[in-house]
């Protein structure tokens, strides 16, 4: 498999050439539109926000293309340029066995990854998001996240990590079978566990409060036939001054969440047609649809992967020169996502038809006038940029353009039902 490391190579090199390229491309377009405010715009953005938004694009674009240097030279300096090879040599002069050795061996690359990219992360949160006004945490909070994200990683991650590498081991040549349904499982149970027992470790949960907000909820999840466990706020001020709401769990255990950032900013209409959206997602099946997708691509890899770990070729065409089950775990994890770049614009546009798809759900439940207004002021308030690079939304944009989707919500506006 020889002819592996060169295609490996350039599709490393090529992909960062091209996410490069887009990211400058993005920032000229923001930067040419910097001081003219899009005329469907103009009453609710002031010049001012207009320029801010355009500052904080351009900020976080040069951040993005400081990372995908260092993603790039972290990638093909732990796999063809020995990284990986280095750290397994080192942890087999223990007396570990193989798994833990292997355990041992992946959480080092892993651990050494996070470091490398905690600067860019300080970088991001301390700099460029204070600098705009958005950060709120402090350094101590940040401290307390990282310490807790590592417990969860070990907690968590690491009996995963441990069943993985066991079945590798030990469970025949259709051992990713086993792994696939061991990882569908826990993929489950966390799905499930995550707003009771994950979530509460980073954010405080409380009922929503306002009884004529809750009520306006409540009767819109009637009208869309959904049911939850509850509508709760989380108090992400601690941390930004980003809106968003979500939902988090499965079954009859799902749960609504607005930030209280959100409920700050936009009157009941708006986050009821906001959340009309969000239930539009689950209604017309997209949440299902992109599970599929996951179970689906998971299971194919993991084939792959079961094919690659038999081939000596793969890991010496990758940098590493015995093989063994954790490493052809880690070069797969490094691999991939150096081909599986190139189809990003179609994810990105299946994505975007589902955002239209539940903004014309959100029409029929809720009213189209007040999503738009409620994107309208989200996208001020959280300094989005209204004027981006076509190109570099058509290849990353999950939602569509705001110009665009505004465009489509106006004609419902008076199809609202209520």
């Amino acid at each position: 498999m020889r002819w592996l490391t060169p295609i490996f190579v350039l599709a490393v090199l090529a992909g960062t050439v091209l996410e490069l390229w887009l990211s400058r491309r993005q920032a000229s377009a923001v930067a040419r539109h910097r001081n003219a405010v899009p005329a469907a715009f103009a009453g609710n953005v002031s010049a001012d926000e207009h320029a801010k938004a355009a500052d904080y694009t351009i900020a976080k674009e040069r951040a993005g293309r400081a990372g995908a240097l260092l993603d790039a030279a972290l990638t093909l300096a732990l796999t063809v340029g020995g990284g990986i090879a280095a750290v397994d040599g080192l942890w087999r002069h223990s007396a570990l066995g193989p798994l833990w050795r292997g355990v041992l061996v992946i959480a080092t690359v892993a651990l050494l990854i996070q470091l490398l990219h905690l600067p860019l992360t300080l970088w991001r949160t301390f700099v460029i998001e204070a600098r705009f006004g958005f950060n709120r945490t402090t350094p101590a909070l940040f401290l307390a996240d990282l310490g807790k994200g590592l417990a969860l990683a070990v907690v968590l991650g690491g009996p995963l990590l441990l069943a993985t590498l066991v079945l590798m081991q030990r469970a025949g040549r259709a051992w990713w079978v086993w792994v696939f349904f061991l990882w569908l499982g826990f993929m489950l149970l966390l799905t499930w566990a995550w707003p009771a027992f994950v979530a509460p470790l980073f954010n405080r949960f409380s009922p929503l409060q306002d009884a004529t907000l809750k009520a306006r909820v409540e009767a819109l999840l009637e009208r869309c036939g959904f049911t939850s466990r509850g509508v709760f706020v989380a108090d992400n001020s601690r941390r930004s001054s980003h809106g968003n709401a979500y939902f988090t769990g499965i079954g009859r255990h799902k749960r609504i969440v607005f930030f209280d950032t959100l409920l700050e900013r936009l009157g009941q209409a708006e986050v009821e047609a906001v959340l009309a959206h969000e239930l539009g997602h689950f209604r017309l099946r997209h949440v299902r649809k992109r599970l599929v997708l996951s179970m689906i691509t998971t299971f194919a890899g993991l084939a792959l992967l079961g094919w690659l770990a038999a081939q000596p070729g793969f890991y010496s065409a990758l940098g590493v020169p015995r093989p063994s089950t954790h490493t052809a775990l880690l070069l797969f994890v490094l691999s991939v996502p150096a081909f599986t770049f190139f189809v990003t614009p179609l994810a990105a546009l299946w994505s975007r038809r589902h955002e239209f798809e539940a903004d014309a759900f959100a029409a029929r439940y809720a009213s189209a006038a007040e999503l738009a207004s409620a994107l309208v002021k989200l996208h001020r308030d959280n300094a989005s940029t209204l004027t981006p690079d076509p190109v570099y939304a058509a290849f990353y944009y999950s939602h569509p353009p705001p110009l665009a989707r505004i465009a489509r919500l106006m004609p419902a506006a008076p199809a609202a039902v209520h």
